[in-house]
């Protein structure tokens, strides 16, 4: 039986702005947006750059190894940790949601705005399996898969939401339930497979 509405531990909204958009910074999205998503290039460290050499890291801004190492041999999520990752994650949505148009308010680094996301802090030594983070980013792969195919119709919905925009003023409601739906959706695996906060594993599923 499928799970009810927001039964899984995290939980995405993004306040639809039932209002004329801001047909200017629509417009010119891909430029707007730079400023902020270098602070949070920076701020999630996903590019170091040592004279010549660059060193990518692939969980960029989310501490994930420092957590599975603490889960496998501790039990124990570090609470400030936990909230570092929550606050990383919550800025980075929305920035997301800003640059794929569904607010034109300039996303904040630390306000809520119009993009709601809770994930609820794990009793890591009840809740949690100590070895499952060795294995939930390889058990995670189906959805990668499934949201690189996403990640393609998002981007055409963006296209056509752009020029809904440009021209109505307004974000189609079906469209902007979609792209949601696939953050959302992201957001979930996120949880499961790098932020290590639940060992439920993410359905298939937009809503």
């Amino acid at each position: 039986m499928d799970d009810a509405p927001y039964e899984y531990p995290v939980l995405l909204e993004i306040d639809y702005p039932d209002r004329e958009l801001d047909r200017l910074t629509t417009f010119f999205r891909v430029f707007t947006v730079i400023p902020i998503a270098i602070i949070l290039v920076l701020i999630s460290g996903a590019v170091t750059d040592w004279g010549k050499d660059c060193y990518s890291l692939p969980s960029g801004g989310i501490l994930f190894l420092p957590t599975a190492l603490m889960l496998l041999f501790r039990r124990k999520y570090p609470g400030w940790w936990f909230d570092w990752n929550l606050a990383f994650m919550r800025f980075n949505t929305r920035v997301s949601a800003y640059l794929l148009l569904l607010t034109d308010e300039y996303p904040s680094t630390d306000e809520e705005q119009s993009v709601h996301l809770g994930i609820p802090y794990p009793d890591a030594r009840y809740e949690l399996n100590r070895w499952l983070p060795l294995v939930k980013w390889l058990l995670a792969i189906p959805h990668y898969i499934v949201l690189a195919i996403l990640a393609i119709a998002t981007l055409c919905s963006v296209i056509i939401a752009w020029f809904a925009i440009l021209f109505t003023g307004r974000y189609p409601p079906s469209l902007f339930d979609f792209v949601v739906g696939v953050l959302r959706w992201s957001t979930r695996v996120a949880a499961y497979a790098f932020l290590l906060t639940t060992d439920r594993y993410p359905p298939f599923r937009l809503t």
